[in-house]
């Protein structure tokens, strides 16, 4: 199988093509479009001339289409299903019964939320003149998204920039094509040639998208890496950029927690989705009181997860080998309490992994492992939990587990991420902002804010 481009409505093939490997087996099992120069022109070119038209139809019309939308995704949900776990090696009954229908509500939450667009109100700020706000669509957005929930993060993306009245290129990662190239074509039922357009590639496709003189904005969920270059390029057409990058979630656990419950809760945020998830819970920070009891209860849980079962494999061979080597790296002080290894001969799983012993300038803190691994420090005091807390160059998300619900406030104000759960972690609402600050980037997905960040803000004047 080849899967191709998606632009002006329809497939569109490249000269160009490189493998794709099923990562639950290792073995290759077709191959996607390797877009260049002229590909990445035609669906820029194809966004350009559909801009017009569709950013002049109604708030209603957009809602409408969005709404379809969401229902045809709903009826093919098992076939996106089979082209997302093909090319993630995911668990199939998370992708349809957690991760489609989520993707259904985001697509309905931006179709209603078209509709709902405040500005400040109309009126005479200069006698004699009246003035009022426009919010207006931006023009044609780049897209780029991430391999760790190809379907998830490319809805994030249309879904806001869409119902605002923009038109977009996508470029999914080269590994995970094909669940977005399908919900294009499901799209292109109800939207109009070149509103939405697909195209496959490598960092040079997406530099030649990113560095295309006609795209307004750039939009980027990926590597804290891979946004500065996107910002750096941007920067030479003053496009806007929207970075939603890299985490390294810190999670504050109190000697007042149930340790049981609480451990059990927090290894399945850390290994969701084989931990490839950038609020995944990470890095827990526990107080010294219960360092000992938590520690055991975590390796308990942890040791209960099966690769394979409640958790997929990691996304490559290099993925899997860089993680390999972050824990190779390991400092003397460290304890590797569970894990630590491949899992089987077979496809790219890493055993679930805890480890102790780290200070806060360890590689394996400092830096986001994407995987099923959970570090463990400890703290004696609110301060020292915090400054551990804050003291990466990321700032996406963090959990608190205390039963102190004062505390639990009071922390919140001195956590600076920009989501910060309260014993409980990794749920995520489309009425909530979505977003970090920091090395973790700017911009928001999901909420309000979210579509705001894809329209410009215009101001009219009127003399009488």
């Amino acid at each position: 199988m080849i899967v191709a481009n998606f632009i002006n409505g329809g497939p569109a093939a490249a000269a160009d093509t490189s493998p794709l490997v099923d990562p639950a087996t290792g073995l290759e099992f077709g191959s996607a479009a390797v877009s260049r120069a002229d590909e990445v022109d035609a669906a820029v070119q194809a966004a350009a001339a559909a801009f017009p038209a569709w950013s002049r139809t109604t708030p209603g019309e957009r809602q409408q289409a969005l709404l379809k939308l969401a229902d045809l995704l709903e009826a093919h949900a098992g076939e996106v299903a089979d082209a997302e776990i093909r090319e993630t090696g995911k668990i199939r009954s998370v992708v349809l019964d957690e991760e489609i229908p989520q993707c259904a509500d985001q697509i309905r939450f931006f179709a209603g939320a078209a509709r709902a667009l405040g500005t400040a109100a109309a009126g005479e700020y200069i006698p004699g003149h009246t003035s009022y706000q426009r919010r207006e669509p931006v023009g044609v957005i780049a897209q780029i998204t991430p391999w760790n929930y190809p379907l998830m993060m490319a809805v994030w993306k249309i879904a806001p920039a869409l119902a605002a009245g923009n038109t977009v290129v996508l470029k999914p990662a080269d590994t995970t094509p094909s669940s977005t190239v399908l919900l294009a074509t499901l799209a292109a039922e109800v939207l109009p040639a070149g509103v939405f357009n697909v195209v496959l590639g490598d960092r040079d496709t997406g530099r030649l998208l990113v560095e295309h003189p006609v795209p307004a904005m750039v939009s980027i969920t990926g590597s804290t890496r891979a946004g500065i270059e996107v910002a750096r390029s941007a920067a030479l057409t003053v496009k806007r950029t929207h970075l939603e990058l890299g985490g390294n979630a810190p999670v504050l656990v109190f000697d007042d927690v149930d340790v049981a419950a609480a451990a059990e809760g927090i290894v399945g945020a850390a290994f969701y989705n084989a931990g490839q998830d950038c609020t995944a819970a990470t890095r827990v920070l526990v107080h010294s009181a219960v360092h000992d009891e938590f520690v055991a209860a975590l390796v308990k849980a942890a040791s209960a997860s099966v690769p394979g079962t409640d958790f997929g494999p990691l996304n490559s061979e290099n993925q899997l080998a860089s993680v390999l080597g972050l824990i190779s790296r390991l400092p003397s002080s460290a304890t590797v309490h569970c894990g630590g290894k491949q899992h089987g001969s077979t496809g790219f799983y890493l055993e679930p992994t805890v480890i102790s012993g780290l200070s806060q300038d360890d590689e394996l803190v400092q830096e986001e492992a994407f995987a099923p691994v959970i570090t463990v420090q400890s703290f004696g005091s609110d301060d020292e939990a915090i400054s551990l807390a804050n003291g990466v160059p990321q700032g996406l998300a963090s959990s608190i587990w205390t039963r102190d619900t004062g505390r639990a406030t009071a922390l919140t104000t001195r956590l600076d991420f920009g989501i910060v759960w309260v014993n409980t972690h990794g749920l995520v609402a489309s009425e909530m902002p979505h977003g970090g600050f920091g090395a973790s980037g700017y911009g928001k997905d999901l909420s309000m804010h979210g579509l705001e960040d894809y329209t410009r803000v215009k101001h009219v004047m009127i003399a009488h």
